[in-house]
């Protein structure tokens, strides 16, 4: 071999490596999964999901990196989990399944009024509907974006992936990282749209919720869906067979592996997956960071929305409810309802609030669902 056709070899070589391939806005990005990294393991935010996440975020970002592309005709590792688990919609409908397995809805069904709740908090999304529409994204990109103050991940991918698969890795980081940090965003608005006897509030102990109607519950809820927006029903679906799973308590292995092996197994596949889609080109331009920012402003008007909604109702109630859990309208299970339990505990520290929280909690899942079937309907 001659001296010539070594140093070809070696140039060959070189422009292989990430080095000879660099680009300076991949540092960005590294910046951006360092941070999530941090925020998981440091502050402990969302960390099953920000760890992840983060760490897609930051492999995905070196140069010439063989995970999201094509490969002799075959999607590369973290293409292959986003296109058949995100694309395909399957990820997002086990892990309602794996959220219904551990839900008890026994709050909800003492306290029916608490759905109303849940609906006030979608406010949000309609109004960072119409703000969207008005700056310049279509109808469908809009409705995929305005989603994202349900808080609520899987709704978000879902919808997402119907009407503007294009914002899909934004849309979804949004989600997700405002939902991790519901403990920050959450208590000072809390505390601005209260007063100190609003939040001193206590509410009488639930009634006992029965077993025949916490197994009826899951059934009625998903044939009343599947009637009026049935193209939410993957989602919803599988959420009410988790939750009927639990509650008929007759296939404890099934309710456990749904619970356990299998939602941490599609979380981490939906971590590196969601992360993997935030690709320097492709991230680092108006639109996604725009919706990156616009995220905050949706999941606080949100957050008002429930608050509201429990003082409008308490004009009218004789026993009124505490506006604290208002917030936990949004569907951040069960995170917003704990941070209700806190601010509660924070002015009374014998007035606790969780239970009576999780009501309103699990009424924002069923009804940002329903927001997304809205638009499906409309524009899908």
């Amino acid at each position: 071999m001659t001296v010539n056709e070594i140093l070809d070899m070696l140039y060959g070589t070189l422009h292989t490596t990430g080095i000879y391939n660099f680009q300076w806005n991949v540092i960005i990005m590294w910046g951006i999964g360092s941070l999530f990294i941090y925020l998981a393991i440091a502050k402990k935010y969302e960390p099953l999901l920000l760890l992840p996440i983060g760490f897609g975020i930051f492999i995905v970002n070196f140069p010439l990196v063989p995970l999201m592309g094509e490969s002799h005709g075959h999607p590369q590792l973290l293409m292959f989990f986003y296109r058949y688990g995100l694309q395909w919609e399957v990820i997002p409908c086990i892990i309602f399944l794996g959220l219904g397995a551990m839900t008890d809805f026994g709050p909800l069904i003492a306290n029916p009024k608490t759905l109303l709740i849940g609906a006030g908090a979608q406010l949000g999304v309609f109004i960072t509907f119409t703000g969207t529409v008005l700056v310049g994204f279509t109808l469908k990109e809009a409705a995929s974006v305005s989603i994202i103050g349900g808080a609520d991940g899987p709704t978000t991918i879902y919808l997402t992936q119907h009407l503007a698969p294009q914002l899909l890795g934004a849309n979804a980081l949004a989600a997700y990282s405002y939902m991790a940090m519901v403990p920050l965003i959450q208590p000072p608005i809390m505390r601005l749209l209260t007063n100190v006897k609003e939040r001193k509030i206590r509410m009488r102990q639930m009634r006992p919720v029965s077993r025949q109607e916490k197994i009826l519950f899951p059934l009625v809820t998903a044939g009343i869906v599947a009637l009026l927006v049935p193209s939410v029903i993957p989602l919803m679906g599988m959420f009410m067979l988790g939750n009927l799973m639990k509650e008929s308590g007759v296939v404890a292995r099934l309710t456990d592996s749904a619970q356990g092996s299998l939602m941490n197994i599609v979380t981490i596949f939906l971590g590196v997956s969601v992360g993997a889609t935030m690709q320097a080109d492709k991230f680092l331009s108006w639109k996604p960071l725009f919706i990156f920012s616009l995220g905050l402003v949706d999941f606080a008007v949100c957050t008002v929305g429930g608050i509201v909604t429990v003082k409008i109702m308490n004009l009218f109630l004789k026993e009124k409810i505490n506006p604290l859990i208002g917030s936990a309208g949004v569907s951040a299970v069960p995170m917003a309802a704990r941070v209700s339990q806190m601010q509660g505990l924070r002015y009374d520290k014998t007035n606790h609030l969780l239970m009576h929280a999780m009501g309103p909690n699990l009424a924002g899942v069923i009804g940002s669902a329903a927001a997304a079937g809205m638009f499906i309907a409309m524009f899908d």
